[in-house]
């Protein structure tokens, strides 16, 4: 994976390079420009680039935006630029647009459903969303000086039943990152195309609403609760879904999902020195509380809250260490 001779070969050898945030793995992603023209350099020592030509490859060919792949080769991949407008930038600069940007990612995520499925993706059904949370377990309690007992399991194996009881038996592409730094605004495209998707290498087929729920139960920043009412409605309007349904699958994916982004981000600070992540913690621990207190959820509230402790400054700083 030779940097120099890539860019050489593909004739960016002589751009000028600007380093961009990374993500929560251990890719790196660079910003080319020669005169007019731009492209993301993206380094990839894991080498995630062919499951990533892949996804994108299917996404546009079903009239997504996802980045045009320039050139690529091991661990090194050359994308198109779509720019800095992330979702989160916007709504920073402009509040006003948190809506109208999240109806429009849901109207991505309501036509994703309608359309066939990618093959060689793993499924994440019930039993495997349910092993999904133990890096809860095995990094970040750890991390907080608790071991666990049996009452892992026993959260596990209620959660795997109650999945298996709520989720709906139809499945969907699910991009799993799908949050607002990871989708880009582009106004000057149409319909669905205006939201340019990022970061869906990791892609399953698994339960519809769990994008949803990537979306509005954030770990990086707090959506509002008007925007997640109305983003709410609006998918029910759009895929004739009833709340009935939608709502308990929506709280026991959160959490699913948020469990597991507990253990993954102790993992990070622990392993790979990226300590910050820790401060995100206080905002995923309040969705996994807001998700358990809803009905659906009534059995396995006791069973989290008797294990996991409220994350007070003086844990995480023991677990960011």
């Amino acid at each position: 994976m030779n940097v120099d001779s890539f860019l050489t070969r593909t004739g960016w050898g002589d751009a000028d390079q600007y380093p961009l945030a990374g993500d929560a793995s251990s890719r790196r992603y660079i910003r080319l420009c020669s005169g007019p023209k731009r492209a993301i350099l993206m380094i990839d020592p894991q080498d995630d680039t062919p499951r990533f030509a892949t996804i994108a490859t299917h996404l546009s060919s079903l009239g997504f935006s996802a980045p045009d792949i320039l050139d690529r080769s091991d661990g090194l991949m050359l994308l198109e630029d779509f720019g800095d407008a992330q979702f989160a930038r916007v709504i920073a600069d402009a509040p006003d647009m948190e809506i109208p940007l999240y109806e429009a990612a849901t109207d991505v995520l309501c036509h994703l459903e309608t359309e066939p499925l990618p093959e060689g993706l793993r499924t994440a059904t019930p039993q495997v969303l349910g092993q999904m949370i133990e890096p809860a377990f095995t990094h970040y309690l750890p991390a907080l000086g608790i071991t666990p007992d049996q009452s892992a399991d026993k959260i596990t194996m209620r959660l795997t039943d109650l999945l298996e009881r709520h989720l709906p038996q139809e499945t969907v592409l699910v991009l799993r990152d799908f949050h607002a730094e990871n989708m880009i605004w582009l106004p000057e495209r149409s319909g669905v195309q205006r939201v340019g998707l990022l970061d869906f290498q990791d892609a399953l087929i698994g339960p519809p609403i769990y994008d949803l729920v990537s979306m509005l139960q954030d770990a990086r920043r707090n959506v509002t609760t008007d925007c997640q009412m109305v983003t709410i409605r609006h998918y029910l309007g759009a895929t004739g879904r009833s709340a009935d349904t939608v709502v308990p699958v929506f709280n026991l994916l959160g959490i699913q999902r948020n469990l597991r982004i507990l253990g993954v981000f102790a993992r990070l600070a622990k392993q790979a020195g990226k300590s910050g992540y820790m401060s995100l913690i206080p905002r995923v621990w309040g969705h996994i509380r807001t998700s358990l207190a809803t009905p659906v959820a009534e059995e396995l509230e006791p069973l989290v809250l008797d294990l996991f402790p409220e994350p007070t400054p003086a844990l995480l700083n023991k677990g960011a260490t």
